[in-house]
């Protein structure tokens, strides 16, 4: 018998447990409404490139809250995909400066929607209050220096 999510020994009364299954949960949705072939990570570095065109890969890692390695292989997957492109930085010539591609800002277009529905989808349950209230404690779980 399964053990109620109210009951004291169900993982439901550990944060990070919760947080998994609702990463799990956003993976899911992002997947089945969003895209297999683009992530949210992915996603999230082309609106940061539509924002602000030209940063380096360090500032889209920072941005992004990943480490070097994995900016790295990011940006090397997006420009593969032909999402953005990289030329050196005028000022750091051991940098890349990143940009949209047509087929980058023709993807972030189209996908921008369907991103509205995942976070329509995910929020269903709570009331608009509730939504905000659940981003302000989730920011709070962050380091400060975000």
């Amino acid at each position: 018998m399964p053990i109620r999510p109210d009951h004291p020994d169900t993982l439901s009364r550990f944060t990070g447990s919760l947080v998994r299954r609702a990463q799990q949960r956003h993976l899911a949705v992002w997947q089945s409404q969003v895209s297999t072939e683009i992530t949210s990570v992915q996603y999230s570095a082309l609106e940061i490139l539509h924002r602000t065109p030209g940063v380096n890969q360090r500032q889209l890692g920072d941005e992004l809250d990943v480490d070097r390695s994995t900016i790295a292989d990011l940006v090397a997957r997006m420009v593969r995909n032909e999402l953005i492109e990289r030329s050196d930085d005028p000022v750091d010539k051991r940098s890349y400066v990143l940009f949209l591609t047509p087929a980058g800002k023709k993807q972030l277009s189209a996908l921008r929607p369907r991103v509205e529905d995942v976070e329509r989808i995910l929020t269903a349950k709570l009331s608009p209050e509730e939504t905000q209230e659940l981003r302000r404690l989730l920011l709070a779980l962050l380091p400060l220096d975000e």
